[in-house]
């Protein structure tokens, strides 16, 4: 039966004589949770894992974009649809959007994720020629600006590389497109990975999963083993589990307690719970607009099992819960 390694992650000080870095960053753990998949949970010394598995806990992860990944970064939400669920239909031209782009770069942000498909439940297939017209414009005033682009689909995603983008951010985890993995391949772009089951139109139908924290882990582990068998070497592909997409309430916060398990991808973690469903439900917040508040607070949980990066809408406010937790966390530094 095969083993699965969560990290038990702390970050107080003084650190044990036997403390393990994480992905090479400021936390650390001695012990992790060994997952079985008959369901078992044991705490075990890190010592008593093999070897390989130790290598992917510990090994410090390469800069992505020039940013370091020792540290939480924000990939600021910059969607140029009519229908997403939170900030759709919010500019009335490229000039515009360009412009809420340098905002929230200003406000904090160190790269921006530009879409032009609402991937939210329900939404209908973009046809690329209009997803390219919706983003490509846009990306060519932000010359200079970090760039992802949002996207399942490889025509797509062509027209934003040209365009000035960098990095390939894909919902469908590479299954929507077969081309996409071989483009990225080719020009040995960073990419995202996600997990997500069915598409937007039947996501929210039903989920269902034999231990979902586990599934979602080998998804990810197959399609990271797939483009590195291409000639895409790992240290340029982040993984992300896909909170949202096609999971139940349940299966978002057996993710979200469970996020360390990723690090045995030796991969980044790239979060995305901003203003969703799941915030506003348990937080009481039927506006999206409203659940800042919740969703900064589910970016600190992630901060706390060392997610290096958060895709959020709200870029000042969490940018300010970061700098705070880590102050708090570091006890020195700033006057009183």
């Amino acid at each position: 039966m095969r083993d699965y390694y969560r990290p038990l992650v702390r970050s107080d000080a003084p650190r044990p004589k036997d403390a393990l870095p994480l992905a090479g960053g400021p936390r650390w753990f001695s012990h992790v949770a060994r997952h079985r998949r008959d369901g078992s949970v044991t705490r075990i010394h890190a010592s008593e894992i093999p070897e390989a598995a130790l290598a992917r806990l510990t090994t410090p992860r390469a800069p992505l974009l020039g940013l370091d990944m020792r540290q939480p970064q924000i990939m600021a939400i910059l969607n140029v649809t009519p229908d997403s669920f939170s900030d759709g239909g919010l500019d009335g031209s490229s000039t515009e959007a360009a412009l809420r782009g340098r905002r929230l770069m200003t406000d904090g942000a160190d790269l921006l994720d530009i879409g032009g498909e609402s991937t939210r439940p329900g939404a209908e297939d973009v046809a690329p020629g209009e997803e390219i017209s919706r983003t490509e414009p846009v990306i060519r005033a932000l010359a200079g600006v970090p760039i992802s682009i949002d996207t399942r689909k490889m025509a797509v995603a062509k027209a934003a590389i040209r365009a000035g983008a960098a990095l390939v951010n894909d919902v469908s985890g590479l299954t929507h497109d077969p081309a996409l993995a071989d483009f990225c391949v080719e020009n040995a772009l960073p990419v995202c990975i996600m997990h997500s089951q069915g598409d937007p139109q039947t996501m929210q139908d039903a989920p269902r999963y034999d231990d979902v924290l586990l599934d979602v882990y080998d998804f990810l582990e197959e399609q990271v083993e797939m483009l590195e068998a291409k000639g895409l070497s790992r240290d340029k592909i982040v993984v992300d589990p896909g909170i949202g997409f096609g999971k139940t309430q349940a299966h978002n916060l057996a993710l979200l307690n469970g996020l360390a398990l990723f690090h045995g991808l030796g991969c980044p973690i790239l979060l995305g719970v901003s203003r969703k469903g799941f915030v506003g439900r348990i937080g009481d917040a039927p506006d999206p607009k409203k659940r800042a508040p919740g969703s900064i607070a589910v970016a600190l949980a992630g901060i706390a099992q060392g997610v290096q990066i958060f895709r959020v809408h709200d870029v000042a406010e969490t940018r300010q819960a970061i700098a705070l937790w880590q102050a708090v966390e570091q006890g020195a530094g700033h006057d009183a």
